[in-house]
């Protein structure tokens, strides 16, 4: 009786020991999950980070990605979509499955198609483990918004979603990312990032009669630039060298300085790539960033003409600035409002003020970003890596339609740029479009494309 006592006892120790030891166990598997979740959620912000996804889904002075943008897409206003966790007014309902649908494919849960304002055209690219990290982050690491933004009502046939069906059929590419032959682990990094979550050539390349992308990723016409509603978005096609126009003559160096900080040796950003820079490219940790510089400097320029073909020009606009003889009223207004930050060269200052030399704002074929800027002002964003918000005031107050017309004639005309002549018309219709006085601050000019 007394053996059977104890075996009993013993029994019920080990049986003791073993719940507490599964208890252990079961505290340590979820602990580590829990911390695995948080680490997917984390990855998933940063994700968000290379998309920008709060830039469009973010109405200014809203809740973080709470939708309600107005968009002008040309053909009418799409408001942006809450795509917070709310499960009446957001995306809480939507399953994994339903949510990269929406991202990849342009599919909302209920069937129906999104505009292709959402870039699905490029994010169709995004791999499913970066899905999977997003849907983590958006269910889990943003707070539930409960307000319906306004709802798109575009005119006839365009208020008909089902037609997108033939869009995307036509013109939407659901080939999964393949990186450039050849390419190293590096230069295919930045390519997945570009074309993917970066969207970049959906600002970046021409588009179409039916405002689709007119090249795709290996085509020549691939980000070599675009005018979206009269403003340039610049060739982002890297491969040239030192003294090419544009971003060809940049260095590697200086286009990732230009994507973290929003400045570098030759430009400065303003407008709606100003955005970008403040909210996505200045967030990219230093890997990226450079993946990124490195996928560019593969992508053949077109042809560029070098600095050294214009040196004389620029040497022949500096000695007359400098001499201050037989001046146009161009070159005065020059003098008296331009040339103490961006000096008689052209060449301003080193990541504070612009080069007006080259730049492809200044030569752009419609002078509707250069008017932009002279008259509404800008300001570059404050970034982590350079925090300064260096502002340019703006000088519609202070210039006339045709004072502002002869000003511009010269900057696109001096130290060897190409640009035609500015009309006091040209002008004139810029002015309007403005805010009216003393509701514009510096750093408001809105548009697409930095100042390069």
């Amino acid at each position: 009786m007394t053996q059977m006592k104890t075996t009993r006892f013993v029994l019920a120790c080990v049986g003791i020991l073993a719940s507490l030891l599964t208890s252990q166990a079961d505290a340590a598997t979820s602990t580590t999950g829990a911390a695995d979740q948080a680490q997917l959620v984390k990855e998933g912000a940063y994700l968000a980070r290379l998309g920008d996804c709060v830039a469009c889904h973010t109405a200014k002075g809203g809740k973080p990605f709470a939708g309600g943008l107005p968009i002008d897409s040309g053909l009418g206003t799409i408001y942006s979509t809450n795509i917070t966790p709310d499960r009446a007014h957001g995306i809480g309902a939507y399953t994994e499955a339903q949510f990269g649908d929406a991202l990849r494919h342009g599919k909302r849960a209920d069937g129906s198609n999104l505009y292709p304002a959402m870039p699905y055209t490029s994010y169709s690219k995004v791999s499913d483990a970066d899905v999977h990290a997003l849907y983590a982050f958006f269910m889990q690491g943003v707070a539930p918004v409960a307000t319906t933004p306004p709802q798109t009502d575009l005119s006839f046939p365009f208020n008909q979603r089902w037609g997108l069906s033939l869009w995307n059929w036509a013109f939407a590419d659901r080939t999964p990312f393949s990186a450039p032959d050849g390419a190293s682990a590096q230069v295919a990094r930045g390519a997945y990032i570009v074309e993917g979550l970066g969207h970049c050539s959906s600002c970046h390349t021409a588009r179409g009669f039916a405002m689709q992308e007119k090249s795709r990723p290996g085509d020549n016409g691939f980000l070599s630039g675009a005018y979206l509603n009269r403003w340039l978005a610049p060739s982002l096609r890297a491969a040239g060298k030192p003294g090419d126009r544009g971003v060809a003559g940049w260095t590697h160096a200086e286009l990732v300085d230009y994507l973290g900080s929003g400045r570098n040796t030759h430009a400065a950003v303003t407008g709606e790539m100003k955005d970008v820079i403040a909210h996505s490219t200045s967030w990219f940790n230093d890997d990226d960033l450079s993946a990124v510089a490195a996928y560019l400097k593969t992508l053949p320029a077109s042809a560029q003409a070098s600095v050294a073909d214009a040196s004389g020009a620029r040497q022949q606009t500096q000695a007359k600035l400098t001499a201050a003889k037989n001046l146009t009223l161009g070159e005065r207004l020059f003098l008296d409002n331009c040339a103490a930050c961006h000096a008689v060269t052209g060449q301003g200052a080193a990541r504070v003020f612009p080069s007006l030399a080259g730049n492809s704002t200044v030569n752009a074929s419609d002078p509707t970003g250069l008017l932009h800027v002279m008259l509404a002002g800008a300001s570059m964003p404050s970034t982590v890596r350079s925090p300064s918000a260096l502002p340019m005031p703006g000088f519609a107050v202070r210039l006339s339609d045709d004072e502002a017309a002869q000003l511009a004639t010269f900057v696109r005309s001096g130290w060897g740029n190409r640009g035609a002549a500015v009309t006091a018309s040209d002008v004139e219709k810029i002015r309007a479009s403005l805010p009216k006085p003393g509701t514009l601050t510096a750093g408001d000019a809105h548009h697409p494309a930095g100042v390069q």
